[in-house]
Order: C-alpha cells, then structure tokens, then sequence
C-alpha cells in the first residue's frame, strides 16, 4: 500500500512542480481570448466551466487503456508502474498539454494541421491519413471491448450491444458538444473516479496481499517472457503516454475559457488518468497471487475476465456491477469522441463546415460504414495495430512540440527527450513484432537506434534551415 500511495504523490507532486515548469516554458497568455469566445458555433466551439472541461477531457482520454493496458503491463511485474509515473509526468502530460495548448492557439485546430504548421506540409497530410486510421480503430476497440463487459454482464449477444453502441455513437458524434457529451460525461466522470476510488480501498479491507509476487522493481515477472524493451511502453500507452490524446485535446482546447486553465485541463487530465492507470495496475499485481494466474484469467477471457473477477470479489455482486459500469464508461466515452474527433479532422480537410447537421452526416455515415466492417477483423490484430500507431502518433506530436519550442527559443528538451526515446520504441517494435518484420530483438534494437537518430540529425536540420528561411523574408 505504501509503494501504491508513493506512486500517487509522485504524479501529484509531478503536477505541481513539473507541469508547473511546462506551463512557464510554453508562456500562456490569459489575455488571449481562447477559440471557445472567438469561434463560438454552437456545436464544437462552445465554452464550458473548466471543471466540466477537465472531466470531459479525463472521459476522452481515458477509454480502456488505462485499464486494460496496465492489467497487461502487471504480467511484467511492478516495473510497469515505474513506466506509468515517469512515462506520466515526463512525456504524456507533456504532450497532452501541447496537443492541448498549441491546438488553443491555432483556433482549435486538430491534430493533422498542429504538426503541419510546426512540422511541414508533408508530415500534415500524412497525419490526416495516420490520425483517421489511428480514431478509426480507437473506435472500433472501444465499440468492441464494452460491448464484450455487456455481454458478459447481461449473457445477452455481443452483436445486440454492438449495434446499441454504434448507435449511440452515431448520435453523439453528429449533436453539438453540450447537448450530451457536455450534460452526461461529468457525471460518468464522477462515477469513474469513485468506482477507481473504492477498488483500491476494497483491496485494503481484503484478504488480498499488496504485490503479492513481490516488489522488485527489477525484475520482469512476465510468464510468456516477453521482453521488457520495448513491448512495454506499447502495452502500457494511456495512462503513461498515448497519442490518441493529441486527437482528443483540440475537442477541449475549443471549449476552454482561459489559457490558464490548460494546466489543470490536460497536464492535469493526464495525471489524473495515471492514478486510475496506478490502480489498475496495483490490482493485476495484488488481486492474483502470480503473473502466471493473472495470466491465466487473461487467457480465459481477456482484461475484461479480470476486470470482471476483481470487481465482483471485491465489492460484492451490487458494487461489482457498479464498478464495471464504471469501467464500461471509459470506452465508450473515449470511442465516441473518436469519431468526432475523426469527423472534425475530415471536415478541416475539405474546409467544409460542421453547423448543418447535413454535413456532418455526409462525412459521419461513411465513416461508421467502414467502422462496422472492422469489427469484423480479429480484435487482438486491431488491437496490436493500435498500439503502434497510437505510440507513433505520440512520437510525432511530441516532435511537433519540440519544433514549436525550439523555434520559439524555448527549452526545447521537455519534448524533445521523449520524442527522441518513444521514436526509439516505435521504430524497434515495428522492427521486430510479428505485425511489423519480424526481426530478432538485437538486430531490431540497432535499426530502431540508427532510424532514431538519423531522425533526430533531420529534424534538427529541417528547423535550422525553416528558421534561415524565416529570416531571410524578414531581411528581404
């Protein structure tokens, strides 16, 4: 319990000190009147309370990766909760804050024409191309993993709970903002936090042995022996560092009302999704007496078996359901505003405007069309795609704010550290999963670290070369 409450006060204390020094390298400006007043709609641009904002903000970027993610990061042993603190304070509440803060300032742009403007013309189409891919399977794996806790809380048919869901996400991602996700999420978003806050306190009252395996940090306990590098920081994205945020912060940045406020609304958010990553965590390790039972619950019926287990045998049959409602909440709050997000992303595309609801459905209809036939495919090959790419999108916003910091003469290494490593991470995965090439470890590793640097060499190149540029207009 000790090692679980010094975690939380470390991502506390990391919001306080390090988000603190973030805000003040990034300079925002309270004056400045943010989108949500300049742009108001009525539909996407609508200002909201920042309290409202932050939970909306926890719901989006929380769907079932900070639970599922972190039940399997616990076969590795406690190590995966040191990746969840440092992996939260140093790289994923950093890039949510400028996905967040730089969307702000350029009128709530999304994702796709954020790293355009720092990053070129060809990075922003090729993240028009990536970041509908990567929402397109972000919400098929949240389509499919509540309507499998449903099902298994119902025995009613999957297919039924499918369709509910496509249905609502229909609804939800064609009306303005604050008719549902406004009205509804803050509540869900109570729920969430005292379901996550009862879990972890039923496990104190239990018979439950915190760390039941051991707490060496060292140590990878996994079963299947998998390696620590660089699965891990795949396994285990939101709740230390996901770039599915990056598409959902411009839905935020268009409702906030003061720049001020973008600490607490996504530095803050992602923190906040750390500590119920934390929890889960804490529960794959503790609940089960060894990585291999825990593994064995998974191998019955996946995260959402687990999720299931701990709940009831914690909290009784009624807290139980209360707590996988709960967890039921996080995709389906997060799969909706995929879709939105994969809308609003479409429609600055094609420059066409969102207030007719006909244009919303000309670009919504379509896209659930193609969505509904990836359900179709095998969710663990959906869900090993979206691993990668949603860790490769992180790498690529972080890049985005580094060139924003760099060019700016700010200290530029707050984001430029961790684009440097999780390009490291993506590119040795890619190397050696079975869903990439397939390569030895070792030999994956070195490409993964050449790729990296040459990188790092052409992006340090690239903003020299637009800052001359740059000058020399100003000179002419």
């Amino acid at each position: 319990m000790v090692w679980f409450a010094l975690c939380c006060a470390l991502l506390l204390a990391g919001y306080f000190a390090y988000g603190t020094l973030v805000e003040k390298i990034f300079a925002i400006k309270p004056e400045r009147p943010t989108p949500a007043a300049s742009l108001a709609d009525g539909v996407d641009y609508v200002e909201m309370s920042t309290a409202k904002v932050w939970l909306i903000q926890l719901l989006n970027i929380a769907g079932i990766g900070p639970i599922f993610g972190p039940i399997l990061g616990a076969l590795y042993g406690p190590v995966a909760m040191l990746w969840i603190v440092f992996g939260c304070i140093f790289a994923g509440a950093v890039h949510d804050y400028f996905s967040g803060m730089l969307s702000v300032r350029a009128n709530g742009a999304s994702v796709p024409s954020v790293v355009g403007t720092h990053l070129g013309t060809f990075m922003k189409h090729f993240m028009n191309v990536f970041a509908i891919i990567l929402l397109l399977l972000v919400g098929v794996v949240f389509v499919l993993s509540p309507a499998g806790l449903l099902s298994n809380l119902t025995g009613s048919n999957i297919v039924i709970w499918t369709g509910i869901i496509f249905a609502y996400y229909i609804l939800a991602t064609i009306v303005p903002v604050d008719k549902i996700i406004g009205r509804v999420y803050p509540l869900f978003g109570a729920l969430l936090l005292f379901m996550s806050a009862s879990l972890i306190i039923g496990l104190g009252f239990s018979n439950k042995t915190f760390y039941s395996a051991g707490l060496d940090l060292t140590a990878n306990m996994h079963p299947g022996e998998l390696p620590l590098w660089p699965l891990l920081f795949i396994t285990i994205a939101c709740g230390a560092l996901s770039g599915f945020h990056a598409t959902q912060s411009p839905l935020m940045a268009r409702c906030m009302q003061n720049e001020k406020n973008g600490r607490f609304v996504f530095y803050g958010a992602m923190i906040g999704e750390g500590i119920i990553a934390l929890i889960w965590c804490t529960l794959g390790l503790s609940f089960y007496d060894t990585p291999e039972a825990l593994n064995a619950t998974m191998a019955a019926g996946g995260p959402a078996k687990v999720v299931h287990e701990v709940s009831t045998s914690l909290l009784g049959m009624t807290g139980g359901v209360l707590a996988v409602l709960g967890v039921i909440v996080l995709p389906i709050t997060s799969g909706d505003t995929a879709f939105r997000s994969a809308r609003l992303i479409i429609a600055d595309f094609f420059n066409m405007p969102q207030k007719a609801i006909a244009k919303r459905l000309l670009i919504a209809i379509p896209m659930f069309v193609i969505g509904y036939a990836l359900t179709k495919v095998d969710f663990n090959v959906i869900w090993r795609y979206f691993g990668w790419a949603n860790q490769t999108t992180a790498s690529i916003m972080l890049w985005t704010a580094a060139a924003y910091l760099l060019r700016h003469g700010k200290f530029h290494w707050i984001a430029t550290v961790p684009a440097i490593f999780m390009t490291c991470v993506c590119v040795t995965y890619l190397a050696n999963a079975p869903i990439g090439f397939g390569l030895a470890l070792p030999m994956a590793t070195l490409i993964g670290i050449a790729t990296t640097i040459a990188l790092t060499v052409l992006f340090f190149i690239k903003i020299r070369r637009c800052e001359h540029a740059i000058t020399a207009e100003q000179l002419a």
